[in-house]
């Protein structure tokens, strides 16, 4: 849980817990006026999205139910996908879920959600088919392709504008066991990298097995600038030749290599360690083209900008690139975020300029990367935000999950 959250957390927040689908909450809430915000494993760190201040939040954390039946596997939405991942791996299979096992499940499944088997299998929103949702009038709903259909098309990617979602249904598949890891290398490796990310990216028949991530990041504790590259090919293939160009590259820092064949309850562990909970972080995001020079530019932009936030007690900042790209910063002092938001929001700034003169960008900002200053509902086209709304209108008429859930990104602004 981003740190942000803890402290408003205890200096503010009543928790409303409840384990049963009750609409009581919400037309408690409704009807006494309050603000509110909507927690499930309250891991999105944006300011507000998953408590507030001076309201209530409703913690869904009671909601742990899992079943697996008929290729589906229903999951309560206090549940993280370390718990959904073990039980999945009783009987072979697997599921588009988080690549941290920490990781909650509504954040993802309603915001896109990247996952280990996304080249192949698309976001996990892709693979929910049915969301139960408590309205805003308290009914218990069905949304899918055939039950409230619009419901179901606008959820996906739109956030907490439109119910509390209590239970995600979505396809499993069959999945043994898969290469993958992680390799550290220096940064003078980098540009190389990034110019095989794109030939890998822009193959006309490329390889729907494969999840690459590449990062160029600064850690404090390190004292220096590094690459790290999050690499895995979804078969039981060992050293898969398209994953070669990520791995191979020299010199790197052998005894951090951590290639090898492991579950997708193993990779999903790892991904947990790799992670920092308890700390103050933000991510932002910006979407371009495939361009080498475009990304490279990019690089250039974060690598300079480093020189503002080095100095700063615990920073972890980190420039990575996967099918949306993110810049991702971790951070230990209130104090400093004036300066790393500020510097954040210049380097995705500066990006996009850079990325409109090589004529590379592209409108789209992912929703669980971006961050306050950012238009997330707009990058979606004036056409899907007046569907959006046009929902929003239908489901809840008073406007409840606008003006009484005032965190995350809004439809009407």
């Amino acid at each position: 849980m981003s740190l942000q959250q803890v402290v408003t957390s205890n200096e503010y927040t009543h928790i409303s817990k409840y384990r049963t689908n009750s609409e009581y909450p919400i037309t408690y809430l409704s009807q006494e006026g309050v603000k509110f915000a909507i927690r499930g494993a309250g891991q999105q760190p944006l300011p507000g999205c998953a408590n507030i201040k001076n309201g209530k939040t409703l913690d869904l954390s009671g909601l742990t139910d899992i079943e697996v039946q008929d290729g589906v596997i229903s999951i309560g939405a206090g549940c993280r996908w370390g718990a959904v991942y073990d039980r999945l791996q009783e009987d072979g299979l697997a599921v588009t879920g988080a690549r941290s096992g920490n990781n909650g499940i509504g954040g993802l499944a309603l915001a896109g959600g990247l996952s280990f088997f996304g080249t192949r299998e698309g976001f996990i929103c892709d693979n929910v088919v049915n969301y139960q949702v408590v309205l805003a009038s308290g009914e218990i709903v069905n949304a899918n392709a055939q039950e409230h259909s619009d419901l179901f098309v606008a959820i996906r990617g739109g956030g907490n504008n439109f119910g509390v979602v209590t239970r995600f249904d979505i396809r499993t598949f069959k999945q043994g066991p898969f290469w993958g890891g992680a390799v550290f290398y220096f940064p003078d490796s980098f540009p190389g990298q990034i110019e095989a990310l794109v030939d890998e990216v822009t193959k006309d028949d490329a390889d729907v097995e494969t999840h690459i991530m590449i990062s160029l990041f600064f850690a404090a504790q390190f004292g220096r600038v590094m690459g790290l590259n999050q690499v895995y090919y979804t078969k039981e293939v060992g050293s898969p030749k398209v994953l070669e160009p990520f791995t191979g590259m020299q010199p790197q820092v052998e005894e951090c290599n951590k290639m090898r064949m492991m579950s997708l309850k193993e990779a999903a562990a790892e991904q947990e360690a790799m992670a920092m909970t308890g700390v103050r972080c933000a991510y932002m995001n910006t979407t371009i083209r495939p361009d080498v020079a475009t990304i490279k530019a990019a690089s250039d932009i974060f690598s300079k900008a480093l020189e503002q936030v080095k100095g700063f007690e615990g920073i972890v900042s980190s420039f990575t690139l996967q099918p949306y790209p993110k810049s991702l910063l971790q951070k230990t002092n209130k104090s400093d975020d004036e300066t790393i938001l500020a510097t954040a929001k210049g380097v995705i700034e500066a990006i996009d300029k850079e990325a409109v003169a090589k004529g590379q960008d592209v409108a789209y900002k992912y929703l669980n990367y971006a961050f306050d200053f950012q238009n997330q509902i707009g990058s979606y086209g004036v056409k899907n935000k007046e569907m959006l709304q046009e929902v929003s209108r239908k489901y809840d008429s008073e406007g409840l999950f606008q003006k009484g859930v005032p965190g995350g990104f809004k439809l009407f602004t």
